[in-house]
Parts: C-alpha cells; structure tokens; sequence
C-alpha cells in the first residue's frame, strides 16, 4: 500500500490535477485469474483510498476499469448482465474509496465499455470518461473489434459518458 500511496503523492507533487487509482485491473474476471475474485470491491476501495489520501483536496481521484479480457456473448461466453454485475463490483469499491469520477480505458469492444458505464450510472452520478484503443487498419482507425473512431463517439455519448478519448493502441496521433 505504501508504494501505491507514493505514486499517487508524485504525481500530485509533480502539480497533476488527477491522480488515477491502481485498479486498471480490478475486475472480478481479472481478480479471479489470481484467487482474489471474491475481494473485488475491497480492493477497488482501498486502492481509491490509497490516491484519495495522497490528492488531498488539490488533486481530483479518477478510479481507473481496464477490460475485463472476456468476451461478451455470442464470440465469448459472458452474458451482458454477467458484465455489467462484474463492473458494479468494481465501481462499487472505487465510489467507496472517495473517487472524484472513473475513467474506463483502453477498451476495444463497445459492449464491455458500455456495461462498464451502465454500472457506475447505476451507482452514481459522477464524471466518466470513456477511452478506447484504435490500431491503424487497410481501410482506417479501429478497434480491435472494428469500432472506428466515429462509431465509438456516437455509441459512447449515447451510453452517457462525459469525456471520450483514445488511449494506447497506435499513439495520439
């Protein structure tokens, strides 16, 4: 914990006006992979925790959801209500743990990352921003998936994010 705690408290130092949780991996599909399935929203808490001490009230806290490296049905074998109760946990712990808002990122599937959101706005009504990973393909920018840039905005503002943006895959560029 000691270590998170001096992460989060270098980048205040360093003048960020948000800190991100550890919990890019916090799900209960991620935390299962390692026995700690049953854990999910105490670790979520205490990682919020853990950047809330070290912002203070300079810095704003945004709990970092990464995807969950399932699949959703009909490629994969989790249902959309199974996901959604997945992200419920994990949101659940970081709104617990004094979150100022939640950044979901580095998704690639428009499912997931629209489960991820329907269970923070189930829980509360704070910030959320929603990122998703483009590579560049023959015919343009997409995901994974085949999302493009554009399908992703409209979907995303649709499911009621505030921010949307892109992180990882090919760069900003």
């Amino acid at each position: 914990p000691e270590a998170v705690y001096n992460v989060a408290a270098s980048y205040v130092e360093a003048g960020s006006d948000i800190v991100l949780t550890n919990t890019f991996g916090g799900s209960c599909f991620s935390l299962r992979r390692d026995g700690l399935g049953d854990r999910v929203v105490e670790i979520n808490r205490i990682g919020a925790e853990l950047s809330r001490r070290a912002a203070g009230d300079t810095t704003l806290v945004f709990g970092s959801i990464g995807p969950t490296g399932q699949f959703l049905e009909p490629l994969g074998s989790v249902a959309q209500d199974e996901m959604v109760a997945c992200f419920l946990e994990q949101a659940q712990g970081l709104i617990d743990g004094g979150v100022d808002g939640i950044v979901i990122e580095t998704m690639t599937d428009l499912g997931e990352i629209k489960a991820a959101i329907s269970a923070v706005r189930q829980l509360a009504d704070i910030p959320i921003a929603a990122c998703m990973s483009f590579d560049k393909e023959p015919n343009g920018f997409a995901t994974m998936m085949g999302i493009t840039p554009t399908k992703a905005a409209e979907e995303l503002d649709a499911a009621g994010a505030d921010i949307i943006g892109t992180n990882c895959g090919c760069g900003i560029e």
